[in-house]
């Protein structure tokens, strides 16, 4: 909660008596449209905007940076759903006069994943990075850790210390529903995480109840997804990469790589956390482009009408 302004800690808790009192929520419900009101209040918080000077506008930018962050627009039509319920408050208690949310509409859903990136790609993006800077070499582990083992951003930024198995190689990872499981991580990758924690991490003066987290500011608190959405936004630009990126591209790059050089899909499943095949599925549809576009631009028959 450091990471909302203390305006907005006040409205969570008017909130949440509304939720429950007002709207007679159960608990599980309630949980649900806090954790959604905290994706509003730390966004704010960074904007500096309190809750009676809120736009459309800037509403419209954190839907879009939720769904470059992979949030599904389900996830995102509840989250529009809980935002009008606040805002619904304010004007009821006559703390603003209109709700900036009530003409909030859900983004599209994007018709195809974002830009795949390619090792090449990788390497410049990390170019960018001056890693006698600790921030930049941390960025540039977070890359790494991202690129290598698939995470969601909300994965590696509560990432902790006793999830990193050195000798099994392996991270133990926090998913959707609070759900567990173990993700491979490559002996570079690895190394570069370690050597993190041991000569960048280890200099930091560490906020109390943040000790547990990997990947710290220079405050001394975890990081959060928006500032990894920016500054690969910034790595990005400096590097000249003509594609639509976002962290969850990353995750993306993982996945194709692995199921168009014949790795098992159950295995994707598994290591990517989905709950359902058919999600991990649609990486085979992009081996199926990726082999006709290059039978398309080899074989001297495919033109032929």
């Amino acid at each position: 909660m450091d990471d909302i302004a203390p305006a907005w800690r006040r409205n969570r808790r008017d909130y949440e008596t509304y939720l429950r009192l007002e709207k007679g929520l159960a608990d599980n419900s309630v949980q649900a449209y806090l954790r959604d009101f905290d994706h509003l209040a730390r966004f704010m918080s960074e904007q500096g905007t309190d809750s009676e000077h809120v736009t459309l506008e800037q509403l419209q930018q954190l839907l879009a940076q939720l769904n470059d962050t992979g949030i599904a627009p389900t996830s995102q039509r509840r989250m529009i759903a809980g935002w009008r319920m606040f805002f619904h408050m304010l004007v009821v208690d006559d703390a603003i006069k209109d709700s900036p949310a009530d003409l909030l509409d859900l983004p599209l859903r994007p018709k195809h994943l974002p830009d795949v990136l390619t090792d090449e790609d990788i390497t410049k993006l990390q170019q960018t990075f001056n890693l006698s800077l600790p921030d930049q070499y941390r960025n540039n582990v977070i890359v790494e850790v991202l690129y290598g083992c698939g995470l969601r951003v909300s994965e590696l930024v509560n990432l902790k210390l006793s999830n990193i198995y050195e000798q099994e190689q392996a991270l133990l990872v926090t998913g959707k529903g609070d759900k567990q499981r173990w993700v491979p991580i490559n002996p570079h990758a690895l190394s570069m995480l370690l050597t993190y924690i041991h000569n960048v991490r280890s200099h930091l003066d560490v906020k109390s109840g943040e000790e547990k987290y990997v990947f710290l500011n220079r405050r001394g608190t975890h990081l959060s997804r928006n500032y990894v959405f920016m500054f690969l936004q910034q790595a990005v630009e400096q590097a000249g990469i003509q594609k639509h990126v976002s962290p969850h591209s990353l995750r993306h790059s993982f996945a194709t790589e692995l199921v168009e050089n014949g790795a098992d899909l159950r295995a994707v499943q598994e290591m990517l956390g989905h709950e359902s095949i058919s999600t991990t599925e649609i990486y085979t549809h992009l081996t199926r482009d990726t082999l006709r576009n290059t039978i398309a631009a080899f074989h001297p028959h495919y033109a032929k009408k």
